[in-house]
C-alpha cells in the first residue's frame, strides 16, 4: 500500500508552522533563536510540500525541497528549452532591445550629468547608494529563496514516486526474544528509581554522605546521563514496537504490559533529569544553553506520552510525524517564551534572593533582555545595559525587530 499524500488540512498546518517560525526574527532579536525557526521553518515548509502522512519516508521529506532544488534546475532548463521556437525569437528581439537601451542610458546619461549641475543633482537624488556587503546579503537571500521556491514547484509539477510500503511489515523478533532486554530495563530502572526516591527524601546531608557532593553537584552530574538513558530508551522501545511479533493475544498482551512499564519508568527518568536541572539552575544560575536541554528534555518527555498511545493502539507509523510536529511546537512555545528575556528574569529573582549576577554573561545577550533590566539598580543596569545598546544601529525596513525598535 502506497503511503498517503498529505491533505489540504496537512498542508495547512505545515505552512502555518513554517510562517509562524519565520515570523519569530519580527518579534525576538536572539540571534541564536531566529536560526533555530529558520531550519524549523525549512523542515515545516518540506513538509507542507511532500510529507507523508505516515512515518515511513519522513526523514526524506524533512528535507526534500532544499535536495530537490538541485534537480529543478535542469528541470527549469529543460523547460525552457521546448518553448516554441517563435517565442524564442520574440524574446530574444526583447533582450537586443533592452540591451541597446541600457547601453544608450549608459553612454548618454553620464554625459548630460557633467554638462548640468542641476540634472547631475537629479540623478544624484535618484540613483540609490549601493552597499557592497548589503548587495551580497540580498543576491544571497534571492538565490536561496529562489532555489527553495524552485524546488517546490519541481516537487508540486512532478513528485518523486513514493516507496511503497509492505501492507505489514516483517517480524523478526519473537516474544522469547524481546522480553528479557525488555524485563531486564524494567527492573534496572525500578531499582535506580528506588534509589532516586531516597537520595531525594534524605536530602543534601544524605547525598554528601553517600556521593561525597552536595545536592546542586549531584543534580549536575547525573542530567546528561539521564537524558542519553532516556533516548536511548525511546529507539529501544520503538524498534521493540516495530519488529516484535503480535500474532497471538498472549503476544499483543506482554507487548503492551512491559512496553508500557518501562515507557512510564523511563518517563519518571525524564522527570527526575528535569528535576535535577532545575536544581541545578537554582544554585548556579540560569543560562540560554540550559533552558534549552531543558526545552528538549521536555519534548522527549512529550514523546512518552505518544509513545505508550502508540503501544496501546500498537501501531507507531503516525509517532515519528507527531514527534516532528511536537518539536516544531515547542520550537514556538520556547520563541513565545522570550528564552533570553526570562534567563534574564530568573537570574535576577536569584540575585533579589542574595546570589550573585553574573552580568559578564547577561552582556552577551540580546535586546529582548532590557525590559527584565528595570528592576536592577542604575549603576548595575547601565553595566549591563550599554555594550547590548551599542549594537542598536537603526534596521533597515527588511530586518525590523520589534525588540530592537523597542530598544532603541
Amino acid at each position: 500500500m502506497a503511503a498517503q499524500p498529505p491533505t489540504a488540512r496537512d498542508r495547512f498546518w505545515w505552512a502555518a508552522a513554517a510562517l509562524v517560525l519565520l515570523g519569530v526574527g519580527t518579534f525576538r532579536a536572539a540571534g541564536w533563536l531566529f536560526v533555530l525557526c529558520v531550519l524549523g521553518a525549512c523542515v515545516a515548509g518540506s513538509l507542507a510540500v511532500l510529507g507523508r502522512r505516515t512515518g515511513r519516508g519522513l526523514a526524506h521529506d524533512m528535507v526534500a525541497v532544499p535536495l530537490a532544488s538541485f534537480g529543478a534546475v535542469p528541470w527549469a532548463f529543460s523547460g525552457l528549452r521546448e518553448v516554441q521556437s517563435a517565442q524564442v525569437s520574440k524574446v530574444r528581439r526583447f533582450g537586443v532591445s533592452v540591451a541597446v537601451t541600457a547601453a544608450l542610458l549608459v553612454v548618454f546619461v553620464p554625459l548630460l550629468g557633467g554638462a548640468d549641475a542641476t540634472f547631475a543633482g537629479l540623478l544624484n537624488g535618484l540613483a540609490p547608494t549601493v552597499d557592497a556587503a548589503t548587495a551580497w546579503q540580498w543576491i544571497l537571500l534571492f538565490a536561496v529563496l529562489g532555489a527553495g521556491a524552485l524546488g517546490a514547484l519541481y516537487l508540486l509539477a512532478g513528485p518523486p514516486a513514493r516507496a511503497a510500503e509492505a501492507s505489514r511489515p516483517v517480524r523478526l523478533w519473537a516474544r522469547s526474544e524481546w522480553v528479557l532486554p525488555v524485563g531486564a530495563l524494567t527492573v534496572l530502572f525500578a531499582v535506580f528509581l528506588g534509589a532516586q526516591f531516597v537520595a531525594l527524601f534524605g536530602g543534601d546531608d544524605y547525598v554528601q554522605r553517600t556521593a561525597g557532593l552536595t545536592y546542586a553537584e549531584y543534580a549536575r552530574s547525573g542530567f546528561w546521563q539521564l537524558s542519553a538513558v532516556s533516548i536511548l530508551t525511546l529507539a529501544v522501545i520503538l524498534a521493540v514496537l516495530h519488529w516484535s511479533a503480535r500474532d497471538t493475544a498472549a503476544d499483543r498482551r506482554w507487548l503492551r504490559i512491559l512496553l508500557s512499564a518501562v515507557s512510564v519508568l523511563a518517563l519518571v527518568i525524564v522527570c527526575s533529569a528535569l528535576a535535577r536541572m532545575w536544581t541545578y539552575q537554582q544554585a548556579y544560575g540560569f543560562t540560554v544553553l540550559r533552558l534549552l536541554v531543558t526545552m528538549c528534555e521536555l519534548w522527549v518527555g512529550l514523546v512518552y506520552v505518544l509513545t505508550l498511545v502508540a503501544i496501546a493502539r500498537l501501531h507507531w507509523n503516525w509517532v515519528p510525524r507527531a514527534a516532528v510536529g511536537t518539536a516544531l511546537t515547542t520550537l514556538i512555545a520556547l520563541a513565545l517564551l522570550n528564552p533570553e528575556h526570562l534567563v534574564a528574569e530568573r537570574n535576577i529573582d536569584r540575585w533579589a534572593k542574595g546570589e550573585r549576577l553574573d552580568t559578564a554573561y547577561l552582556r552577551t545577550l540580546s535586546p529582548d533582555i532590557l525590559p527584565a533590566l528595570n528592576r536592577l539598580p542604575t549603576p548595575m543596569r547601565a553595566d549591563i545595559e550599554t555594550p547590548i545598546r551599542t549594537d542598536l544601529d537603526a534596521d533597515p525596513w527588511w530586518s525590523w525587530n520589534l525588540s530592537r525598535s523597542s530598544a532603541r
